[in-house]
């Protein structure tokens, strides 16, 4: 078999919530030993929602697979030293969003190991706190979410913007990674989640159009801005979301819909040409409801069995529930049943990424499983040490 592609490569992690710990799963993922060092006791997210019947938080577990857990006291000077020694007896690479602790800083760690990466996810580029969904709020995206006519914002359950600073966070670290390799030279990272939402809210265009576009951007419901895309319920209760985004797919959705000669002219009756996607979504209402019918009278089965082969881009909405007990999830080789200590069996993801050596589901480590084992295996304590050290609260041992 293929090794792992970051096969030797050893992360230490000291992170809590969504960005920082993606990160570091992400490179776990693709074969790095990555040590998640936590406070005794357990940070803020050790519990956090949801949780399963046992009380472990399902949350936790999903977010650190295939990782280490070490419980280190932050409090305790000996505690501290700790985490840099075993900083400087690996790889000398720490990721964290862990702000305000000077002895965790760049200038503190780089004292210990002058080839040092340090990746520091934070709030803001200026040091102020931020969480993924005060960002949201301020970058403008709950202001074009929802239906048309809405007062005030709508916020979305996804955060988009903690899980693409998690993802830049692992890219940033393996960049600086490659540097050192060429140069010798340590790099310290600075990674603010409000410049990811920023820097996503450019590339996508939505602040060039709020700069040069005299119409502000409207809120359009399920519609797909730009284009033809919409929910649509069938005659069974059910509801698919329909996209056309080529002409192709407008061509092929017109002909299964029995709607091209309709269309056509409806087309010379609006002077529209609707093989232009602007002049699609321009008109997405009335295609709209020349559609509707069509779906309305039709079973989700026959729908399906009319859309297959065609171009048309659709699927059923489904809740997680729906998703969890279709059977999908067991065929997908993205996934595999893991035995979660403090959960049981679950069917859970590994690396999206197909390539050699890119690992499947392992599970989340019991929190403080790996102090005994980490101590040891980089710092040459013996048990007894680690014990003493457990003993007066310094480490925190899984018993």
């Amino acid at each position: 078999m293929s090794s792992a592609p970051l096969d030797g490569l050893t992360v230490l992690e000291v992170s809590s919530f969504v960005a920082a710990p993606l990160g570091g799963m992400t490179l776990a993922q693709l074969g790095a030993e990555v040590i998640r060092i936590d406070p005794v006791g357990g940070g803020p997210d050790l519990h956090r929602w949801p949780l399963a019947p046992s009380g472990t938080s399902l949350y936790w577990t999903a977010l650190n697979k295939g990782k280490r857990s070490v419980a280190l006291d932050f409090r305790d000077p000996e505690g501290r030293r700790l985490v840099g020694e075993l900083l400087a007896a690996s790889d000398g690479i720490l990721l964290t969003n862990a702000t305000g602790r000077d002895w965790l800083s760049y200038d503190a760690l780089a004292a210990l190991r002058p080839d040092l990466i340090h990746v520091q996810i934070q709030g803001h580029r200026d040091g102020r706190a931020a969480v993924d969904y005060t960002v949201n709020a301020e970058t403008g995206f709950p202001l074009v979410t929802g239906p048309e006519g809405i007062e005030g914002p709508v916020n979305h359950v996804l955060p988009a913007w903690d899980v693409a600073c998690g993802l830049y966070a692992a890219v940033g670290l393996l960049a600086a990674e490659r540097r050192r390799q060429r140069t010798g030279q340590g790099s310290a990272v600075t990674l603010a989640l409000a410049d990811v939402a920023l820097a996503v809210a450019g590339h996508l265009g939505f602040l060039a159009e709020a700069q040069v576009s005299p119409v502000p951007r409207p809120r359009v419901g399920n519609h797909l801005f730009g284009g033809l895309g919409r929910d649509f319920a069938t005659a069974d209760g059910e509801r698919v979301m329909v996209v056309a985004l080529t002409r192709r797919h407008f061509a092929d959705l017109a002909a299964v819909t029995g709607l091209a000669e309709t269309f056509a002219g409806l087309e010379r009756l609006l002077g529209a040409d609707f093989a232009q996607e602007g002049e699609r979504y321009r008109h997405r209402q009335v295609i709209a409801g020349l559609l509707e019918p069509w779906f309305a009278g039709r079973a989700l089965a026959e729908v399906s069995a009319a859309l297959a082969g065609t171009s048309v881009l659709w699927s059923r909405y489904r809740s997680f529930a729906d998703l969890a007990g279709s059977g999908d999830l067991a065929k997908n080789p993205l996934l595999r049943e893991i035995g979660q200590p403090g959960i049981g069996p679950l069917l859970a993801p590994g690396s999206p990424l197909v390539m050699d050596g890119a690992g499947g589901a392992v599970p989340a480590p019991a929190f403080g499983a790996d102090t005994e084992r980490v101590l040891a295996s980089l710092l040459g304590l013996t048990a007894a040490e680690v014990r003493g050290l457990a003993e007066r609260g310094i480490a925190g041992v899984e018993r």
